[in-house]
Formats: structure tokens, sequence, C-alpha cells
């Protein structure tokens, strides 16, 4: 075979298909050709004038050059027009203090250090804010948790559902007659399971909340039922609740629902749920009123965006993790850690260690990337990300006290929220809802207001 071209020993390419040769695999491209045409978009470039260049709205992909306004138009990538939801970091949280450069640990000294552990231990000491172990599960899911098809990650994810849906229950919040926000819906899983525990209570309402467009959705397993599905593609930095129109045209009270929601993402979803303000205000002066009793006075119907209206938060249950991606703009529990005499560079720096609870017993990493943006998705593979604050203090510390000063670390970040939610009227608490042989981010946030009005009788039993 040496001297001749790999093309010349291969067979035709498929009618219909690509004519060109793809080297590495030794053979021809398979996508399918325009009329008339010998190659696919990609592999266009063959032809003599033609030349490709990346697209400027996505570099994932090309485009040609002499069709670049024509597809501007219509790329996938383009800017779509905002949702009527959609306002401008409305949960983000202020951004009036300056921001606190990022200082990796590997770049601190042992004194540095020794004083953050010491500010660390001085702060969580009397926390009011325990951690009980309460692990739960659900009758809505016991058939598939009995299933032996399912391997062992799905089984994994199934404990967790199970038992988030247990707490819900225990706390009187799955029932009908509600409106559940599941933020960072991913694929919904947590949605479909909500709505099979309820599937025979009346007025049901799930809105998934998820900002990147998910593969294999479960959402079209309700299309025929009688709940009313909506997945709403938004940054939860950017949802206003009151502009949702199937949440403004029953105006059922809120449950609000997350598993494993990243990082900051928890702030957004707390913020989004608990800081908005009655809908309907605005800058605009009020139209004028008819006299009392003119049958000619239409009344404002329940959609209406001249009547002030914010939905009734009645609970939310709420999966941690990921606390090395919150970031101290959106985090809830800034007063909290004020009154304890610790700031926004005490913050990330308890971020970082904070990724010593699931990687302190694993070899450090030497190139971890930079600290991005939190992930909102609750993934249906393992937990997110890799922590990447893994780096070598110097032999601060042996594996052991590593991971216990992070479980350190997620506590006070939590008990922040807890009190951010006691601020506002809720009684909240943190869980262990399943052991860490099933996932090490095992901890989830509940809350009720304190003083709740005539508990709905739950559907089904929690064990």
């Amino acid at each position: 075979l040496e001297g001749e071209s790999p093309v010349s020993n291969m067979a035709a390419p498929v009618p219909g298909r690509c004519a060109f040769f793809v080297e590495r695999k030794k053979r021809f491209c398979k996508m399918i050709v325009g009329k008339g045409k010998r190659f696919c978009g990609e592999h266009a470039a063959m032809v003599a004038g033609s030349r490709r260049i990346v697209c400027p709205l996505d570099p994932k992909h090309t485009v040609s050059e002499d069709k670049l306004e024509k597809h501007l138009k219509k790329c996938n990538s383009r800017e779509k027009p905002k949702p009527v939801y959609y306002v401008k970091d409305r949960n983000a949280g202020s951004d009036g203090e300056a921001e606190t450069a990022e200082v990796s640990l590997s770049q601190r000294s042992r004194t540095e250090l020794v004083s953050l552990l010491d500010k660390l231990k001085a702060a969580v000491r009397g926390l009011q804010c325990d951690l009980e172990e309460k692990v739960l599960s659900h009758s809505a899911l016991q058939d598939e948790l009995d299933n032996p098809k399912n391997g062992e990650s799905a089984h994994k994810h199934l404990r967790q559902q199970a038992s988030i849906l247990a707490h819900m229950a225990a706390l009187g919040l799955l029932a009908g007659g509600r409106c559940f926000v599941e933020f960072g819906a991913g694929r919904g899983k947590l949605s479909h399971w909500i709505h099979q525990a309820l599937r025979e209570e009346p007025e049901l309402q799930l809105l998934l909340v998820e900002r990147s467009s998910t593969r294999f959705k479960v959402d079209g397993k309700h299309v025929d039922a009688g709940a009313e599905f909506e997945r709403l593609q938004v940054d939860i930095q950017h949802l206003d609740l009151c502009g949702v129109p199937l949440l403004r045209e029953k105006r059922l009270p809120v449950v609000g629902v997350g598993k494993h929601l990243c990082g900051a993402a928890t702030d957004l979803a707390l913020r989004c749920l608990l800081e908005n303000p009655r809908c309907g205000e605005s800058t605009e002066p009020p139209p004028k009123r008819l006299r009392s009793g003119n049958p000619g006075s239409p009344p404002a119907g329940p959609g209406s965006p001249a009547e002030p209206w914010g939905p009734a938060v009645v609970g939310l249950t709420v999966a941690l993790c990921c606390h090395h991606r919150c970031q101290w703009r959106h985090y809830v529990g800034k007063d909290f850690f004020r009154q304890r005499g610790l700031g926004a560079g005490h913050f990330s720096a308890f971020c970082r260690m904070s990724s010593w609870a699931t990687c302190g017993l694993r070899p450090t990493n030497h190139n971890a990337p930079a600290h991005s943006q939190a992930n909102q998705r609750g993934d249906e593979d393992e937990e997110h990300e890799p922590a990447e604050e893994t780096e070598d203090v110097n032999g601060f510390l042996s594996p052991s006290e590593r991971e216990h000063v992070g479980r350190l670390c997620k506590l006070l970040i939590d008990c922040g929220r807890v009190d951010y939610l006691q601020n506002r009227g809720f009684t909240a608490r943190l869980s262990r809802y399943v052991g860490s042989e099933i996932t090490l981010e095992n901890v989830l946030l509940t809350a009720v207001p304190s003083m709740p009005a005539d508990p709905t009788p739950t559907c089904a039993q929690a064990t």
C-alpha cells in the first residue's frame, strides 16, 4: 500500500454524502450534502473560491464567508428577544462594593492560612445552626428504587430525589394547588417525580428554570398530563417570577426546589423567591379610577399588570453543592459574615477552602484552572465539575484535616443562608438527606414560613 493514496483504495463516497476524505478516520465524511453539491458545509472549502470563517456569534462552528450575512440572520446563537420575565441582574445582589482580588491558597503564606483558620473556627463557634442526619425516602420512587435495571449512578440519583420528596412531604409542601419552581432543572427529573407523587392532585403547576438548552428532557412525558409544565430558558440571575404569565394567571402558592444547585445559583434562587417586589409596580401614574359602583369600571383581572402582586412562597427544599463557586456579590449572608467580623476577602478564601470537603483526601492538582462562574445545572451524571481549588499548600494540614476544614467552610456559608431565611420570617434547617456513600454533597436546605397557614394534607407518606 505504500505510495498509494488512501482515497484510491477506498470505495467512492456514498451518493448524497460529502466527498471529503477524512484522513484521520480513513473514510469519507458522512454528512448529507445539499442538492447538486459534492461537499458538506464544513468541507465546502474544498471547492475553489470558497472560504470558511469562524462564526462571530459562536466560535464552535464555521460559515462560508460569502454567506455570512445570511447566516447571521438564522444562526441559533443569535441574540433572541428577551422574554417578559427577563429583568437584567434582577437577583444579582449589590455590586456597590469594590471587587476583591482573587488570591489562591497556594499564594498565601503559612501565617495567612493560620490566621484564616483561626477566624473560621471563631466564626463557627457557638453557631445555632445544627446539621441533622435525616435520610428519608418516598413511596413514589419505590418501584424505580427496586428496579434492578437501574445502574449504580441512576440508583444514587433516585435515592437523592426520593429523600428530597420525602422532606417536602414532611414539611407539608408536597401537595396540590401549588406551583413548584425547579431551579437549575437540567433534564427536569425532580419535577418529574414531584408530578408522579401528585398526579391525582388538582391544580398543579411546574416551572423548570434552566439557562442552557438541555438534551433528553423528560418534559415530553407530561404533555398529556393534567399538570401544567413550562420550561423557562433563562439565567436565574435575570428571572423575575412576577413576570411569568403562568404564575400570574392562577397565582398559586410557590414552592422552590432544586437538586444540587451549584454555588452562587443557590443565592440567586433565594433572592428570586424572597426579594420580589410587588409585581406590577411601575413608575407610571396609576390609571384614573371611576366612582365606586360605576358599572363601567372593569375589575383588574388576575393577570393585569396594573395590579400589584407577588408570589406567595410557602417553602423551599434545595440540595446544596459547589460552595467553591459562590460569589460575594450574589451571597445572601453578607450581614451574617459582617456580624462575625468577616468580609469579602475571608468569604473568597473560605469558598476556596470549602473544596477540601470533597477533595481533601485526593491528590492535589497543581494545574487547577481559574475560578469561574457558578453552574446552575443539576447534572444527571455525577456532581457537576470537580472543585477547582485543590492546590498544594506546602503541606499545610493533613488530608483529613483539610476535609474537616472544608466542611466547616461549607457549614459557615450555609448558616449565612439560614440566617437570611430566618430574617425573612422562615424557619430554615440544614439536613444530611442522604449518606456520603451516595454523594459527598449531601446537605439539604429546607425552609417554611415560621407562622404557616392551615396545613394542607400532603398526598403521600414519607418513610
